[in-house]
């Protein structure tokens, strides 16, 4: 199969497993829409708090994938198992973290002048979700290394599989439910919380079966017994890790802590910036898949010694990106009016939200080159420069310079308080970054990085 086919296939493989994750956040952003607008600003902020926890966690584990993947290459399969398993050091750190922040999350609310009369249901809905962590976090290391492994259908059977007990299972914590005489009371809003939970321990269980009985690990020896802490390959794995994990969580804080700056707009201003920020999440799920696909394949040739097939590889996941953000953000602009209605029965947060999809659609455009090339300079382990660049960008242009125009005007222009002040500051600053990784990644694929 060509290259084009085999990151196509691979890319659509998991972009079916990452949208059944993100149909998740998207049920629970309709059900709570649903319960009360106070329900969905809760979720909203609870959201935005736990994704800049979990992403950053998250892109610690996700940049083993061109390890695993070049040790694939190279015929190391031995090697790949020891590797995992000292991986599960880092991730038990990592859940440490995690844990501690959901659990306290005063600072960000006060920090961010999020009201206090929904300090009580964000706190509570992030206290079950630091249980809900380890679960996800462990799972996250089992979608790495399957993707890492060209296996990514396993995952997407799990994933898309969660999705069915997802959905009523959250409508019913949330609203409850009454079957005979027997009621179960409904929770608000937390009950989608509490849902999440469950399915995450589905999933990693569900995982761990897998790993155990498919034949396909075992010439990678994943159940040896567990070594001691090798802390040179954990020095590699965090030098390789923590820039890639700190990237992530500026490229998604400078996005979701857009929430947090809007709250105090009011209820329809949240409402609204949720939607647009869900769908702006689902797109986000495409340059994504080809990332990880891209980047699988990109780390697979290096591994192997073939480094011109590397940058092909490379060059097909931007083009791929490029041609599938072009369709993602025509659709979006035409059905945005649709789309926001769907999402809710109030009509000043229906008409809000169709203004910022118009956003949306461009911000896309802006955003999926750059996404597909962060995965990328992983593969050639360039993680400090583009941590640089998403810094000054996307946190000191996008999300400080929209808070500055919004609230307090940038000279020569007076202050403008909207929703849609973040979103063009923002767009600008993507634009920049996905021009400066295109160049990163045309450089670096050059001169590629010793096995």
């Amino acid at each position: 199969m060509s290259e084009l086919g085999t990151i196509a296939r691979h890319a659509g493989t998991v972009l079916i497993g990452q949208l059944a994750v993100m149909a998740f956040g998207i049920a629970d952003t309709v059900i709570a829409g649903r319960y009360s607008p106070q329900a969905l600003a809760v979720l909203s902020l609870a959201s935005s708090i736990y994704i800049s926890i979990y992403v950053a966690l998250n892109g610690m584990l996700q940049a083993l994938l061109p390890v695993w993947a070049q040790l694939r290459g190279a015929g190391r399969t031995a090697e790949i198992g020891q590797s995992v398993r000292q991986a599960l050091y880092i991730c038990a750190g990592a859940a440490l973290i995690g844990c501690t922040a959901l659990w306290f999350p005063q600072p960000w609310l006060s920090w961010t002048d999020v009201p206090q009369a929904l300090w009580p249901e964000v706190r509570a809905y992030l206290q079950v979700l630091a249980l809900a962590l380890v679960p996800s976090l462990l799972f996250r290391m089992y979608s790495t290394l399957n993707q890492s492994l060209g296996y990514p259908r396993l995952v997407t059977w799990l994933q898309a599989g969660a999705l069915l007990v997802k959905i009523p299972l959250s409508y019913a914590l949330t609203f409850g439910v009454q079957l005979g005489e027997w009621q179960l009371q409904g929770m608000g809003v937390v009950g989608c919380a509490w849902a999440t939970l469950g399915v995450n321990m589905f999933m990693l269980l569900t995982g761990l079966y897998m790993l155990r009985t498919q034949d396909i690990y075992q010439p990678y020896r994943l159940w040896q017994g567990m070594q001691s802490p090798q802390w040179l390959q954990l020095r590699r794995f965090l030098q390789l890790g923590v820039p890639a994990g700190l990237s992530i969580m500026v490229e998604v804080t400078a996005f979701t802590l857009m929430a947090l700056f809007i709250a105090r707009l009011g209820a329809v201003a949240s409402a609204s910036h949720q939607i647009a920020a869900s769908l702006a999440a689902v797109l986000y799920m495409v340059p994504l898949a080809l990332g990880i696909a891209s980047s699988a394949r990109t780390g697979y040739w290096l591994g192997a010694g073939q480094a011109h097939k590397a940058r092909r590889a490379a060059g097909t996941g931007i083009a791929l990106a490029m041609a599938a953000a072009l369709v993602g953000a025509g659709l979006l602009g035409l059905f945005r009016h649709p789309i926001a209605q769907a999402f809710t029965n109030d009509a000043d947060v229906a008409q809000a939200a169709t203004l910022w999809l118009g956003w949306v659609a461009l911000y896309h455009l802006a955003d999926a080159v750059q996404a597909v090339c962060a995965f990328l300079l992983r593969c050639y382990r360039i993680t400090l420069t583009p941590l640089l660049i998403y810094t000054a960008l996307l946190w000191g242009f996008g999300l400080y310079g929209g808070y500055r125009l919004a609230y307090q005007g940038l000279p020569p222009w007076s202050a403008r308080p909207g929703v849609d002040t973040f979103w063009m500051t923002s767009t600008a600053a993507l634009a920049i970054v996905s021009v400066l990784f295109a160049a990163l990644v045309w450089r670096a694929s050059r001169v590629p990085p010793k096995p």
